[in-house]
């Protein structure tokens, strides 16, 4: 992270950063003890195809879809053997339902032939399913097996860690490498979930509730982000 100064900018020494970060943790945990994924489900095999599904639509739209979709379709050979337009059909509330169709379709497909219809539990052998990126992969192997891969990086996730001064990329897996370094393996489950309840409730994209914000003292944007949100009032 690059902190200003009077003359100019510097960065951040790594040690200063991952206290910060911390900090940071300690009051996420405070103020989101239960956080967790708000994607609902009941095995691995239902988060993962929810996560596909949350591509470009919110999770409480997936939500009414997916008990239904759950409750007529429990395993993937089930999903494989559907037809692209039977799926389709089924989806199409939540939105770029033809290839998120496809990705289900094919993904449980694969799941049969070569994992016995099971999920498989390794970072390697799911990101080689159709549709399943690191960030989908994380979140499954994390909220469904209780395995910490990585860290999942979503919208929220960037922006926070953008504006905490965690990360300054913008590739969401740079960002993940960035916030791996300064966040304990421990906790790799819990701050996408922490961060993402805290982007939806008071860190959110367009006006930012930083004066309600526990943590403003910690955070490098803060000051600047109520500047221009009182001068857009």
């Amino acid at each position: 992270m690059k902190k200003k100064t009077g003359r100019g900018t510097r960065r951040e020494e790594p040690a200063a950063l991952a206290a910060r970060a911390r900090e940071i943790l300690k009051i996420l945990r405070k103020h989101y003890p239960q956080s967790k994924t708000a994607l609902e489900h009941e095995d691995p095999l239902q988060l993962l195809v929810a996560t596909i599904l949350s591509a470009q639509c919110t999770d409480a739209r997936v939500n009414m879809v997916t008990p239904g979709l759950f409750a007529k379709y429990p395993t993937a050979a089930a999903f494989a053997a559907l037809s692209q337009e039977e799926l389709e059909v089924e989806i199409k509330s939540t939105g770029f339902y033809r290839n998120k169709t496809k990705s289900i379709r094919a993904c449980c497909q694969m799941l049969v032939t070569k994992h016995g219809g099971r999920v498989p539990e390794t970072m390697e052998e799911l990101v080689q399913l159709p549709g399943v990126g690191r960030k989908t992969a994380n979140c499954v192997l994390g909220n469904a097996h209780g395995i910490p891969s990585g860290i999942v990086v979503d919208t929220h996730v960037h922006r926070l860690s953008n504006r905490l001064g965690l990360s300054d990329k913008k590739d969401p897996e740079k960002v993940e490498q960035d916030l791996m370094v300064v966040v304990p393996k421990t906790s790799w489950i819990a701050v996408g979930n922490m961060l993402i309840d805290h982007g939806r409730k008071i860190c959110n994209a367009r006006k930012p509730l930083c004066g309600r914000c526990p943590l403003l003292k910690l955070c490098p944007s803060g000051a600047e982000l109520m500047a221009a949100s009182h001068a857009g009032a």
